[in-house]
Formats: C-alpha cells, structure tokens, sequence
C-alpha cells in the first residue's frame, strides 16, 4: 500500500514538473483564461457582436482573488468533510465486521 502511494505522489510531481517544463518553453506564452479567448473568436467571427448584457459590478483584482480563494477553501472543507466521513463509515463498518467474528 504505501509503494502505490509513494508511486503516486512521484507520478504527480512529474506531472507538475513537466507541465512547468513544457509551458516554460514558448516565447512571448502569457497565461490568458478561456473568457478572453472566447471574446477574441467572437471579435473574428462576428466583429459586430454586441453583448445583450454588461457586468453590474466587477470587484477590484484584491478582493476577485479573495473571492476565489474563498471559493477553493470552502470547496476544499466540503470535499475533505466527504472523504473523512466515507472514511470513518468504513472504518466503522470493518470494525463492526471484526467484533462478529
């Protein structure tokens, strides 16, 4: 058990390290989210677009981030409350198999 474990979290870090590698090596590469890229091909497609709507209220860059990292760390609690209790459910179910042996 804890070889497949050892061989996960190598496999893992080489996953991170090459995507570091890989995208390290383009020239002029800039991190961009897939909204710029959809409003670039909406530009091409059909440069006369407009919006039916706009954005009521789009919050400074510090709190936007503070908003996600909020996000992730509820995500991250709900996640860890899951597995923890399908974990200590089957605990519980093996020791209740044990005590009937």
């Amino acid at each position: 058990m804890k070889a497949r474990k050892g061989g996960l979290l190598i496999l893992a870090a080489v996953l991170v390290v090459g995507s570091v590698l890989i995208g390290g090596r383009r020239e002029g590469a800039e991190f961009a989210g897939s909204d710029g890229q959809a409003m670039a091909t909406v530009a091409v497609i059909h440069p006369d677009y407009r919006p039916w709507f706009g954005v009521i209220w789009e919050p400074p860059p510090e709190i936007a981030s503070g908003l996600f990292a909020l996000q992730a760390a509820l995500g991250a609690g709900v996640l860890g409350y899951y597995l923890g209790f399908r974990r200590g459910r089957a605990a519980r179910q093996r020791n209740r198999s044990d005590a009937g042996d």
